[in-house]
């Protein structure tokens, strides 16, 4: 596993970004809840000059909010066959799929895994992802673990400490 040559990161949503739960309010509306170091972390990864993008098998306007939030894009959402969507974000990020790392939780997911150059599962994703990837964080999806995940490329690229001391 070359981290050195990731520059791209794709990530899913439920169970990665959010802890996989969908909460319904009162009024038909959903509620989900983001970790504040992830986003941190994400905009680290910018400031080294990489690209971010999400791909989810669900569409969610509360999603799309927080990628503009964070300056992630493409935004790629209902996307049930990950596989097709996975090789047109290579193709815009200009990078081969062996340059990006996907970070992942459920089944749906190892299309793309298995595709990717690092792949890298959540601790709480399904146990058949877990057998398929080349790391398994110790934080779960909405705990941190993209945020564990980023740290991880950046140091072992010696780039974690120059770009945390330039914040």
């Amino acid at each position: 596993m070359d981290l050195a040559r990731i520059s791209g990161l794709v990530l899913d949503v439920d169970g990665v970004l959010t802890r996989g739960d969908v909460t319904f309010d009162d009024r038909d509306g959903q509620q989900l809840s983001f970790n504040i170091n992830d986003g941190a972390a994400i905009k680290l990864w910018e400031r080294a000059g990489y690209r971010t993008a999400i791909l989810s098998g669900r569409d969610n306007a509360i999603v799309s909010r927080r990628a503009k939030d964070l300056g992630i894009s493409p935004v790629c959402q209902g996307q049930f066959d990950k596989r097709a969507a996975f090789a047109n974000i290579s193709d815009e990020f200009g990078v081969p799929e062996s340059a990006i790392c996907y970070v992942g939780d459920d089944v749906l997911d190892i299309c793309v895994l298995d595709r990717c150059g690092f792949a890298v599962a959540v601790a709480n994703a399904v146990p058949t992802v877990k057998r398929v990837v080349d790391y398994v964080t110790r934080r779960s999806g909405g705990g941190g673990a993209v945020a564990e995940a980023i740290e991880l490329i950046l140091r072992k690229q010696g780039r974690w400490t120059e770009l945390v001391r330039q914040l």
